[in-house]
Formats: structure tokens, C-alpha cells, sequence
């Protein structure tokens, strides 16, 4: 009697508190497989002449790598952007856009995102004798696409806005 009082005491809060934490549960992994694609961060980062952006794996050296290679546009040989990204699709590409001083048009450079993958960090460079033949990159525009459909995006301060189109005069 006494065992079966503190049963029915402790055992039915506790298997309701359980159903509502499976519950729960099961809700944030519905949720978080639908969630909606974003570019978290873009990181720019200037290549030497041997492609590394760093000397050493500090942080500090990197930002001071950079500092260096900032004032001295001789010891550059590319650009690197790292991307973090999360997202879903069939046919996944990474966008990145640069803004040149003097130029009409950006430079487009992409790069395809491996099937499956639903995030992480992922590089578009650009070096080489395309790097050398660019101007002065005054802006950028990172972009996840999915084929032509653009899920996300993270653009620099200094990006030209999109003008709205104008209403016709009625």
C-alpha cells in the first residue's frame, strides 16, 4: 500500500515532466531543420606572396598580418574571403562580389558548396593575375544561393544600396 501510494506520488509528475521535455525536444530539432539560411560572418583577409593570410595561428598575429599587409599593397598577392554560412538546398553556391574604385560593374566570384552540406566555413579566393589586373576594392557582397535564388547575404558598410524603383505617375 505504502509502495504503491508513493508510486502514484512521483512516478506520474515525472513522466509528464518527461513527455513535455520530449516534447520539446522534438520541436527544436523540427525547428532548427527548418531554419532559415543566414551568412553569420564574411572575413577578409589579404594573401602574401606565398597565400597566407597569417603567420601564425594567434589571432593577434593574423589582425597584425592584416595591419601589415594593409599598408603595403606590394606584399599582396589575393584576397580571401571566409564565409560562415547555414543553410539548405540542391544546388548551394557561395557569391562573393567586389566593388571596384573606377568600374561599373563588380567582379563576380563564386564558388560551389559540396551536396549536403548544411553550413560551416567555406573560402572564395581570388589571386593571381585577376588580382593584379583589379583596381581598388572599395566594397563586398557575400551571397548564399540556392541555383538563381538568393537565401542570404551580408554586404560591407560601404556597399552601393539597391535603388527602389520609382512609382509611375498616376
Amino acid at each position: 500500500m505504502v509502495a504503491s501510494a508513493w508510486f502514484s506520488k512521483y512516478f506520474f509528475p515525472v513522466n509528464r515532466i518527461s513527455l513535455l521535455a520530449a516534447a520539446m525536444l522534438v520541436f527544436g530539432l523540427a525547428t532548427a531543420a527548418h531554419a532559415e539560411a543566414k551568412i553569420s560572418k564574411v572575413l577578409p583577409h589579404w594573401l602574401d606572396k606565398q597565400g597566407r593570410h597569417t603567420l601564425s595561428p594567434s589571432l593577434f598575429e593574423r589582425d597584425a598580418y592584416q595591419a601589415q599587409l594593409r599598408a603595403n599593397p606590394d606584399q599582396r598577392s589575393g584576397i580571401r574571403f571566409d564565409v560562415k554560412w547555414a543553410g539548405a538546398g540542391s544546388k548551394l553556391k557561395l557569391q562573393v562580389e567586389l566593388q571596384i574604385a573606377d568600374a561599373a560593374k563588380p567582379v563576380v566570384l563564386s564558388q560551389p558548396l559540396k551536396t549536403g552540406r548544411r553550413g560551416g566555413w567555406s573560402a572564395v579566393t581570388l589571386d593571381g593575375d585577376r588580382f593584379k589586373a583589379l583596381g581598388k576594392i572599395v566594397a563586398w557582397r557575400a551571397s548564399l544561393l540556392d541555383g538563381d535564388k538568393t537565401l542570404a547575404e551580408q554586404k560591407s558598410f560601404l556597399w552601393p544600396r539597391e535603388k527602389s524603383p520609382k512609382k509611375a505617375a498616376d
